[in-house]
């Protein structure tokens, strides 16, 4: 309700400024409009009149429009890049074409400061365009349909005012931006955080971070009031909590006074850990609750199971590294611009889908397999007496309860990979859209804070001590199975109760 939609998108097309001074320009950079613009071309036909040559237009952009200024809140600066090419007969589009831009990127925070250079680099991007109609000589100048291109991408915006020179140099001998067809408009759509999400997100941060840092050190003091060291399950959960303490520790509100570009791969590093984290956990959680043979309580038991996990987060690591990494030193660089990264990022996608489902369904059979033994050890409890029974099915019942909760938790958690994947990728290949707002993110991010909350306090070791008399008389049972129903309670020291219930029935 508070938050406006996370991100907003920006149309820009990009003016045709002349530099026929280009070796002895006053400045090298061309501003489409305000207190010093550059001469203007209205169409590449006046270019042709005036013979100015391709290599004398710039393409500017002015980031943001008239009358308005970027902020840090805004967190980050996406660009897309579209070309505008018309057919013409004997400047047709080559097959695999191959446009090579040289594009300076400068800023400043002042109207009347002097631009200052922020990179350059010269890049090169694959057009993937189809033409409609017959290429006849009536169809000239119709457009060609060409798909997006990555252009740009900032983890800062820590200036005011950003400017963007384009230029396509052409080099017939050495075959550069040739057979590109007639390029008329470079249109770009920028991409970035909106402010009001950005502080509803640092907010929901910092109030969260001192909620789970509280109820963990609870926790972990429980764990050490105990003799007896504690047992895997107990340790997965407290390590699930530091995880989600990291993502939670503001240090975001640094990035409104500091430019630190590396923001958002430590973002993307922050929520990789949790996410192995928590896929490692439900797992460990289930085959702990299993109640076969199996000698449990560590972790090599599970490493067929883990292993795939820490594998395919040391993958997304590498690729985000490749993508985002080098975006740190040149923010036009993109690995979706060569077709061995585009197949390699396609892939990576596509078979982190298919894992993530297998994942699911492995989870889900566990769960079934652990429900299943359950309710073969719930036939024990009509021989109890009222009160113990009535403990038993409570601890059964939390232990159903919470099983549920993770199973929703685990579907909410594949469909939001899934769906912000789409929404990350649907710029760069194809025109699926997906409306994603405020209340999607802010609710999977505060369900994660909850589940992580609630673990910690149902499965925090019980501090009640309940004698031997008081046991062996509750239960009225002989030796036998008061052995077998009665090791969990009488020893306070003993792991949680329904793990150790579990424990026993299956070694009996």
């Amino acid at each position: 309700l508070a938050a406006p939609s996370p991100t907003t998108a920006v149309p820009y097309t990009a003016v045709k400024c002349i530099d026929l001074r280009r070796n002895h320009h006053k400045s090298k950079w061309l501003v489409p409009w305000g207190d010093k613009p550059c001469e203007k071309l209205k169409d590449f036909d006046e270019a042709v009149s005036r013979q100015i040559e391709a290599n004398d237009i710039v393409f500017s952009v002015h980031v943001p429009l008239p009358n308005k200024e970027m902020s840090p809140w805004f967190q980050f600066m996406l660009f897309i890049m579209q070309l505008d090419i018309a057919f013409k007969m004997d400047n047709d589009l080559k097959e695999n074409a191959e446009v090579t831009l040289d594009v300076s990127l400068a800023y400043r925070d002042d109207m009347l400061e002097e631009w200052q250079e922020m990179t350059h680099a010269v890049e090169i991007r694959k057009l993937k365009c189809t033409f409609g109609s017959p290429k006849t000589p009536e169809s000239e100048g119709r457009h060609y349909d060409c798909d997006f291109l990555p252009f740009m991408e900032m983890g800062s915006v820590a200036h005011k005012y950003y400017l963007i020179n384009i230029r396509l140099p052409v080099n017939e001998r050495k075959g550069i931006n040739v057979g590109i067809g007639e390029i008329k408009d470079i249109r770009l759509v920028g991409i970035h955080q909106n402010g009001g999400f950005t502080k509803v997100w640092f907010a929901m941060k910092t109030f969260l971070t001192p909620s789970i840092l509280i109820i963990m050190i609870w926790y972990w003091r429980r764990i050490t009031l105990m003799t007896r060291p504690p047992v895997l399950l107990e340790k997965v959960i407290f390590a699930l909590g530091i995880s989600m303490t990291f993502i939670n520790i503001p240090v975001e509100w640094f990035s409104i006074g500091f430019d630190w570009t590396w923001m958002l791969l430590f973002g993307d590093i922050r929520q990789g850990i949790f996410y192995a984290m928590l896929l490692s956990f439900w797992i460990i959680f289930c085959g702990e609750h299993m109640m076969d043979q199996n000698e449990r309580n560590r972790l090599s038991g599970y490493w067929k199971q883990v292993g795939p996990i820490a594998v395919g987060s040391f993958c997304l690591f590498i690729f985000d590294m490749c993508e985002r990494g080098v975006q740190l030193k040149n923010p036009f660089y993109s690995i979706w611009t060569t077709e061995v990264g585009t197949e390699l990022a396609m892939a990576f996608i596509i078979v982190a889908g298919i894992c993530l489902c297998l994942y699911f369904l492995f989870l889900c059979f566990m769960v079934f397999q652990v429900f299943r033994n359950i309710s073969g050890k719930q036939s024990s409890l009509p021989a109890m007496s009222k009160a113990r029974r009535l403990h038993y099915e409570g601890l059964i019942f939390r232990f159903k309860f919470l099983m549920l909760i993770t199973l929703a938790c685990a579907a909410m958690t594949v469909i939001f990979f899934i769906v912000s994947q789409v929404t990350e990728g649907h710029w760069k290949w194809g025109d699926i859209t997906i409306q994603v707002n405020s209340a999607f993110f802010t609710g999977i991010y505060g369900m994660w804070n909850l589940y992580v909350f609630a673990l910690m306090f149902l499965y925090a070791p019980s501090h009640k001590n309940y004698g031997e008399d008081q046991s062996n008389g509750d239960l009225g049972l002989n030796s036998g199975e008061e052995l077998q129903l009665t090791t969990t309670i009488t020893h306070v020291d003993g792991p949680t109760e329904v793990y150790k219930l579990a424990r026993k029935e299956a070694q009996e």
